[in-house]
């Protein structure tokens, strides 16, 4: 699967933390599938360690349900990098960095959005999984590689955010997902939809005439299939 593959808008069903398990995307793919799924996050240092199987039956997915994208979380650029051959070589269609989450006990790692903070391991982060999606098991051809993240860290700052999305696409990946909101904001507030679209101009002078664009995906406060095609169209995102 590549950025090309799928009509626009295109639909996805977000990951979240004990939400979207393999029952739960199952039921999804039966009864309105979106154009792609992704799944709950793991652990990069978990899969690089001895209690690799107790986290493997988060990956299992059955064909039903792909396109299916992996999303992974941790902090260190040498794990994503062995998470990244594992999971391409366990069929998946991409993997998805989590840059996003608040969670307290992420954040102490130095994971999820506290990598708003330090863009530099964000991006050695990027190029690490990069890396280790382009040949592992035999199988040719680069796994895409996404971003998810937030519009800030304790506030959002039109300058700051313009620089962090930059960092992001200086790195090329195949999309990056906007959650309209800071991390300190969590979900308590409603989504900035007009971030998105912000960050949509942003992305567009980046590479300036190049055809092979980073998508841009919006996040936060869908309520519906018609609800995320106009937040799409209000935003020019490429899905929400």
């Amino acid at each position: 699967m590549s950025r090309r593959d799928l009509d626009r808008p295109i639909l996805a069903l977000a990951p979240m933390a004990d939400v979207t398990n393999a029952a739960f995307r199952q039921i999804i793919a039966k009864y309105g599938k979106p154009d792609v799924v992704f799944t709950e996050f793991v652990s990069c240092d978990g899969l690089c360690s001895k209690g690799r199987k107790n986290l493997l039956p988060i990956l299992k997915y059955t064909e039903k349900e792909k396109p299916i994208v992996a999303q992974v979380f941790g902090a260190k650029p040498e794990n994503f990098y062995e998470s990244a051959k594992l999971i391409k070589k366990l069929g998946f269609d991409g993997i998805d960095i989590n840059m996003g989450c608040p969670d307290k006990k992420v954040i102490k790692q130095g994971a999820g959005a506290a990598l708003i903070n330090n863009p530099k391991l964000a991006q050695e982060i990027i190029r690490q999984t990069k890396k280790g999606a382009r040949l592992s098991g035999g199988q040719a051809g680069e796994m895409p590689v996404s971003v998810k993240t937030r519009i800030g860290y304790d506030k959002y700052d039109k300058n700051e955010f313009k620089k962090w999305l930059t960092v992001l696409l200086e790195c090329e990946p195949a999309a990056i997902t906007i959650h309209a909101r800071t991390k300190k904001e969590m979900s308590l507030v409603p989504a900035k939809w007009e971030v998105v679209a912000e960050a949509v101009k942003i992305r567009d002078e980046f590479f300036d005439n190049k055809k092979d664009k980073t998508l841009i995906l919006g996040n936060g406060d869908v309520q519906s299939v018609a609800d995320a095609k106009e937040k799409a169209r209000i935003s020019g995102a490429d899905d929400s």
